[in-house]
C-alpha cells in the first residue's frame, strides 16, 4: 500500500508521498511515488501515485514518453489548463488499462490505481485533482481542500481538524508529516523516505522539495513532540463522572 496527500491552500500547494512498496513481509522495496513535471514560470504539474506499482509506473511513463513525443498521447507540457492536464493524466491510466487490463483480469489482479495531480498553468488557477483508475476525476474545493490516496484512514483525522484554505504552507507541510507519522505508526505498508514539495501560487515552479528518511532530525523531533503532546492532552482531558 502507499500513502499520498495533496493540500490546496490560498498561498499554494503542499504534496507528499511515501516510497514504500509491500508485496509481502519479505518483499519490501523503495520506489518514488511523487513526480514533478515543470517549465518554471510557465507550468507546473505534480503527480502522486498509489495502488498497483506496475500500473502507476506505466501511467507515469506514458506521461513522460508523450512529453518526448514517443507514444502519440497528448503532451502534458502543452496543456493549456489544469483541467486539460487532468484529462491527459487520466487518459494515460486508460491507456495502461487498454494495454494490460485484460491480462491482469485473467490473473485475478484488480486494476488498482489512483493519482493526485496538482499544479498550475500560467494564466490559470492553481488546482488539485484526484484521478481514479477509470481516468475520471474530481477537483478540490474550498470546502474540501485536500485529497488523500492509498492508506488514508490513519492520517485523515489530523487533516480534518487542522487544515483549511487559510492554513500557511509550512503549517500544512508540518500537518502532512504528522499525518504520515500517524499512518506509519499504525500501518507497516507505509514508510519512508517521504517526498514532499511546496509550490507557491502563481509561480508555476517548486518552491521547496525535500526527502525525509526515518532518521531525518526534523521528522524525528516532530514525531516525538506530537506523540508527547497527545499524551499530555489525553491526561489533561476531563475524565468521565461514572462509577465502576
Amino acid at each position: 500500500m502507499s500513502y499520498g496527500v495533496g493540500i490546496l491552500l490560498d498561498d499554494g500547494l503542499v504534496m507528499a508521498a511515501d516510497s514504500r512498496t509491500n508485496a509481502g513481509v519479505d518483499r519490501v522495496a523503495t520506489f518514488r511515488k511523487l513526480h514533478v513535471f515543470e517549465d518554471p514560470g510557465e507550468r507546473l504539474f505534480v503527480i502522486l501515485t498509489a495502488g498497483n506499482l506496475s500500473i502507476t509506473q506505466s501511467a507515469v511513463s506514458h506521461v513522460a514518453e508523450a512529453i518526448e513525443g514517443k507514444n502519440g498521447l497528448p503532451n502534458l507540457m502543452e496543456a493549456t489548463s489544469m483541467y486539460q492536464a487532468a484529462r491527459i493524466v487520466g487518459r494515460s491510466l486508460r491507456a495502461v488499462y487498454e494495454e494490460d487490463g485484460a491480462a491482469l483480469k485473467t490473473l485475478g489482479i484488480d486494476f488498482n490505481a489512483s493519482i493526485i495531480l496538482g499544479g498550475q498553468v500560467k494564466g490559470g488557477n492553481l488546482r488539485l485533482f484526484e484521478i481514479y483508475a477509470a481516468g475520471n476525476f474530481i477537483e478540490a474545493t474550498d470546502d474540501t481542500p485536500y485529497f488523500q490516496i492509498g492508506e488514508v484512514k490513519y492520517g485523515k483525522p489530523v487533516l480534518d481538524r487542522l487544515i483549511d484554505k487559510q492554513t500557511g504552507l509550512l503549517d500544512a507541510a508540518k500537518c502532512a508529516l504528522v499525518s504520515f507519522d500517524s499512518t506509519m505508526r499504525s500501518n507497516i505498508s507505509v514508510g519512508p523516505p517521504i517526498d514532499l514539495v511546496v509550490a507557491r501560487r502563481d509561480r508555476q515552479a517548486i518552491s521547496l522539495r525535500v526527502r525525509l528518511d526515518e532518521n531525518d532530525p526534523y521528522f524525528q523531533r516532530l514525531r516525538r513532540y506530537w506523540g508527547r503532546g497527545l499524551q499530555r492532552t489525553f491526561r489533561g482531558a476531563p475524565g468521565p463522572e461514572w462509577e465502576v
